[in-house]
């Protein structure tokens, strides 16, 4: 019966990421239409919550289903730092889900191309998420935010792990600690689940339950030698990974 099993539970994934779809198109049509009367400091607090919750309840329901096990209860000490880097590795396109979900002041680093999206441009655009082009901008924009309080989370291998452990990092993100004199704090996120990984097909089932675990990794201060610092988190996000 193993085989009606995985059936069922795709399933309810399937259905899942349905609602999922649903609740981020809805949410974007609402923020489209409130996004003129909204003054900023209220539309950010609003978006970036309304976002975080949306992700929340899309995994318990996952994990209420049977469909996820999820272990990521280490995230949610971070909702009390401001002023914060959030950096993790990038196994799946799941990965900036789970972590906006558990940090509901977090702001990401988005591809401009995904401002236009249906599904996320109007919320991005209202929790002033930050567009990636041009970088200069990006640099700046990231470290208003951060000297305000805010909590920026980042992959800084740029896209999703290729070549295990993990991915060259890209410069920038020890730049940006090193200007907004904030700490970076790594988050270690490990699954064995190849669902959405580079190369996986949103519409190719994986084997369920799909096993999730994020923790917590250490925190650097920001240094002066950013191009230094980077290679050496660089350096323990691969030690960490390592079989």
């Amino acid at each position: 019966m193993g085989w009606l099993r995985q059936l069922l539970a795709g399933a309810a994934f399937y259905l899942a990421l349905l609602h999922l779809g649903a609740m981020s198109l809805t949410w974007n049509l609402v923020c489209w239409l409130i996004y003129p009367f909204l003054p900023r400091q209220h539309g950010i607090v609003i978006g970036r919550a309304a976002i975080s919750s949306v992700y929340r309840g899309f995994w318990a329901c996952l994990e209420w289903t049977g469909v996820m096990r999820l272990d990521y209860a280490a995230l949610d000490v971070l909702s009390q730092d401001a002023g914060l880097i959030i950096a993790a590795n990038h196994p799946s396109a799941l990965d900036a889900l789970l972590v906006i979900a558990k940090v509901p002041r977090g702001v990401c680093i988005m591809r401009a191309s995904l401002m236009r999206n249906p599904f996320l441009g109007a919320g991005a655009r209202l929790a002033r998420y930050i567009r990636n082009d041009p970088p200069s901008g990006m640099v700046r924009s990231a470290v208003e935010n951060l000297k305000a309080g805010g909590q920026l989370v980042m992959f800084p291998e740029g896209t999703r792990t290729i070549t295990p452990p993990i991915n060259p990092f890209l410069p920038g993100m020890t730049l940006i600690a090193h200007m907004a004199q904030v700490p970076i704090q790594t988050v270690i996120i490990e699954t064995e689940s190849p669902y959405l990984s580079k190369g996986w097909p949103i519409w190719k089932p994986p084997h369920f339950p799909m096993v999730f675990r994020v923790r917590l990794g250490e925190r650097f201060a920001p240094d002066a030698d950013h191009k230094g610092l980077g290679k050496r988190i660089e350096t323990y996000f691969a030690n960490e990974l390592s079989p």
